[in-house]
């Protein structure tokens, strides 16, 4: 999706629910159980103001936790305060509750259904596959949980979360809630200094790691990571490593007695898995905590500036993805739901949260989207019976580039609904999505909001019609705008503007870890109790709302703006193109000038026509000023593990600037190709 002009070449219902889809799913139940006729009743109902004193925001939260039967040990005495504003809302306050209660106890209790169901399934890179029930999930949680606190943890107290995706990592951060303590997943993929950075500011002393994990069929040695970034960090007392390459079973180092295997080991600070958790007892009454009891310290991904704590708490870290799993992907009892995520990223304990919490299945993947083949998810799709399915529309335009031929003779109809978000679409990505993956059939729940958040701003819902590359509308409870600079909306107007939140809602952060100025001036002081997300967006005449791309990214060029994503939504309606990547760049004339990267499809020639035919695609669809100064050929992007584009690495490339933190990146050697493109 780019601009204006764009959303008329869009405008086409593709996805269209048949009856009998629509009053099988779970918001269609709701709707009938309250008395709500259609979709803009409903979205009414849940965020606006009836005239009768009643907030629609406030009742749609507090009917939530009895609708989805989500547990309090103790209830809460109003669904909110809100008298220091919508910066700082207490909400469900007297209440007690634990986000573990939720997720595996009770679904682990003797008699009940769930005991023996399977509530992860996990595939490793190697093909090994481990499937775990809900028991066997309570009984690991609670090692866990006695073994942080023989290590000193109380709550209050941060645990470090540098695991690879191996199913431990549901027992650790359940763990982790069952004593109190504020999980901190830190992404497998970062390397010294985005790991260091973390742990020094969160101030953890037990941090939980790997000896490693696969890569495209590669160890990856986690644990060297991890000791430097301690080095540098410091307050680590206690590390508890967990053997995915067998590691603990080789003989030290003869010549280094400070090395087991291939990983470095300190005798006063490291211990084995086995060893420190799976010798615990397993049994652990899970704590009974406030509402407001932090959760969750996790950190954006820090590509400008120093990387935000961001808090969440029990309550809110329980309702929203408990909410959005069930209405939004319409969980059932036999779903097999699917987010390709790391647990470093906000999606992996938004989805494990999600699921568990309705005695739900998660299946797990360790390691790349193409390996051994570009085939690896359809594989396991067909394979494992998977019923919902997320990705970003990078990674599909990967995937796409190497053919629908690789779809072939693999059964996709397990596929219920299919998921993305992290970024916009383009068009012919998201046609061949739902066509080639989803059948035609299954709608795309494109979702965004953000780790701020812990959910989602926007998101369709599955008894919706839907246009190619659209956000569907505000999620429930969420009471959501686009206004201009003066804060005046312009929804309505189908203008584009920045997208607001008017409203707080339980899982917004609570403030930052580094304190309250940073949280109000990152996120209220744009507009006047108004939450500013940073993202540009517009609402077409059929009320399908869309993004730009972020707000702050816009580029300059001679007094006028336009975000990178337009440039390069432009660039990818070209069919020659799979991949493109905007940036600007100092220019004597225009202040800024856009230069951009492109990936072209397989068999499709690098010819200066074809760099003509694209500029002049930009200038038509944006305007002349925006036509870019250069358009470089390359075969690879920088990409994050999740399959987003390090915009900045690019434009670091490109201006000879410091790359800065490039931990997060999947695949370095891309750097290279961008120093010399063609």
């Amino acid at each position: 999706m780019t601009d204006d002009t764009t959303l008329g070449e869009l405008d086409r219902i593709v996805h269209e629910p048949t009856q009998s889809f629509v009053e099988s799913t779970n918001v269609w139940a709701f709707m009938q159980a309250y008395g709500i006729e259609n979709y803009d009743d409903l979205i009414e109902r849940t965020t606006t103001d009836r005239g009768d004193g009643e907030s629609g925001v406030e009742w749609f939260w507090d009917e939530l936790v009895d609708y989805l039967d989500l547990e309090f040990y103790e209830p809460y005495d109003e669904v909110r305060d809100d008298s220091d504003g919508p910066q700082f809302t207490d909400w469900y306050p007297g209440g007690e509750l634990n986000i573990a209660h939720n997720t595996v106890d009770r679904h682990a209790a003797l008699e009940t259904e769930t005991r023996n169901k399977v509530a992860t399934i996990w595939e490793g890179e190697d093909g090994e596959v481990r499937e775990i029930t809900y028991h066997e999930l309570h009984r690991q949680a609670n090692k866990v949980a006695n073994a942080l606190e023989e290590r000193g943890i109380e709550t209050g107290d941060t645990v470090g979360l540098y695991m690879p995706m191996v199913p431990e990592v549901v027992s650790i951060l359940y763990g982790c809630f069952k004593v109190g303590a504020i999980a901190v997943p830190i992404f497998s993929g970062f390397g010294v200094d985005a790991v260091a950075t973390r742990i020094e500011d969160a101030e953890c002393s037990v941090l939980v790691t790997g000896d490693g994990f696969y890569r495209r069929g590669s160890p990856i040695y986690l644990k060297r990571s991890a000791d430097e970034a301690i080095e540098q960090a410091g307050h680590v007392g206690h590390t508890i490593v967990f053997d995915r390459l067998g590691s603990s079973e080789a003989q030290p180092d003869s010549s280094d007695s400070g090395t087991t295997h291939d990983i470095p080991w300190n005798d006063d600070r490291d211990e084995w898995w086995h060893e420190a958790v799976e010798a615990q007892d397993d049994a652990y009454e899970s704590k009974s905590l406030p509402s407001s009891q932090e959760s969750m310290l996790l950190y954006s991904s820090g590509t400008t500036g120093m990387p935000k704590g961001i808090i969440h708490t029990h309550a809110g870290g329980l309702v929203q993805p408990a909410k959005e799993l069930h209405f939004g992907f319409d969980l059932k009892p036999a779903d097999r739901f699917f987010w390709v995520s790391d647990i470093g990223w906000m999606m992996g304990p938004w989805t494990l949260i999600g699921a568990h919490t309705f005695g739900g299945t998660v299946f797990m993947y360790e390691g790349a989207p193409d390996y051994p083949e570009p085939d690896r998810f359809w594989e396991m799709i067909d394979r494992h019976g998977l019923t919902q399915f997320g990705i970003s529309p990078t990674a599909i335009r990967a995937l796409r580039k190497h053919g629908e031929e690789w779809l072939e003779g693999h059964d996709l109809s397990s596929l219920r609904l299919l998921g993305s978000t992290g970024e916009p679409w383009d068009p012919e990505s998201w046609h061949w999505f739902y066509e080639h993956v989803g059948g035609g059939e299954a709608p795309i729940i494109n979702i965004s909001g953000g780790t701020e958040l812990f959910g989602c701003f926007l998101q369709p819902l599955p008894t919706q019609p839907l246009k190619p590359c659209t956000l569907g509308g505000p999620g429930l409870g969420m009471d959501i705008d686009i206004v201009n600079a003066a804060g005046e909306s312009v929804k309505d107007d189908h203008e584009r503007g920045f997208l607001v939140a008017r409203d707080s809602c339980p899982s917004m952060t609570k403030s930052l870890w580094s304190g309250d100025e940073r949280y109000l001036e990152e996120y209220w002081s744009t507009f006047d109790d108004m939450w500013n997300h940073g993202d540009w967006a517009q609402q077409d005449e059929d009320g399908f709302w869309y993004l730009h791309g972020r707000a702050d990214d816009a580029l300059n060029v001679a007094g006028r703006k336009v975000g990178p994503a337009e440039v390069e939504g432009a660039l990818i309606d070209h069919e020659a193109v799979n991949q493109a990547a905007a940036v600007g760049a100092p220019d004597d004339t225009t202040g800024t000038a856009v230069v951009t990267y492109v990936i072209l499809e397989s068999g499709t020639d690098e010819t200066g026509d074809l760099r003509s035919e694209l500029r002049e695609q930009v200038g038509e669809e944006l305007g002349k000023p925006f036509r870019p100064r250069e358009i470089l050929f390359v075969d690879a992007f920088p990409k994050t593990q999740s399959g987003k584009i390090i915009r900045r690495a690019v434009q670091a490339a490109y201006t000879g600037e410091d790359l800065g933190d490039i931990s997060s990146l999947e695949n370095p050697g891309a750097l290279e190709a961008l120093e010399d493109p063609r």
